[in-house]
């Protein structure tokens, strides 16, 4: 099944058939990042964060999706669009951080 012969029956059979491998990978690679945001919502600080880790990171999901809705529509595609949201919740919190950090050192004189 892909995006152009949906069926919602069928879309949520797929849940009996589905990788568990594939969903295991997942939710191993999308733990951590919750983690990531509590660190950032609790201390502002985003040393040693990556914005390009944290886009190729978005544009790996972003391509699992594709593929998902192009060749092997299921239901794990709820877990790659979540996941892809959460890594784009950590990169604006990140960006927002990084600007507030420099209004902070702009202020202090800091440079």
């Amino acid at each position: 099944m892909n995006i152009f012969d949906f069926d919602w029956g069928a879309f949520w059979a797929t849940a009996k058939t589905l990788s568990w491998y594939e969903v295991g990978m997942l939710l191993c690679f999308g733990a951590s990042w919750p983690f990531s945001i509590l660190k950032v919502l609790r201390t502002g600080r985003t040393e040693g964060k990556s914005f390009i880790f944290l886009a190729l990171v978005m544009l790996g999901y972003l391509f699992g999706i594709i593929h998902k809705l192009f060749f092997h529509l299921d239901v794990v595609i709820i877990l790659y669009a979540a996941l892809f949201c959460v890594v784009g919740l950590d990169y604006i919190l990140t960006v927002r951080a990084r600007l507030r950090q420099q209004r902070a050192d702009g202020a202090h004189g800091k440079q």
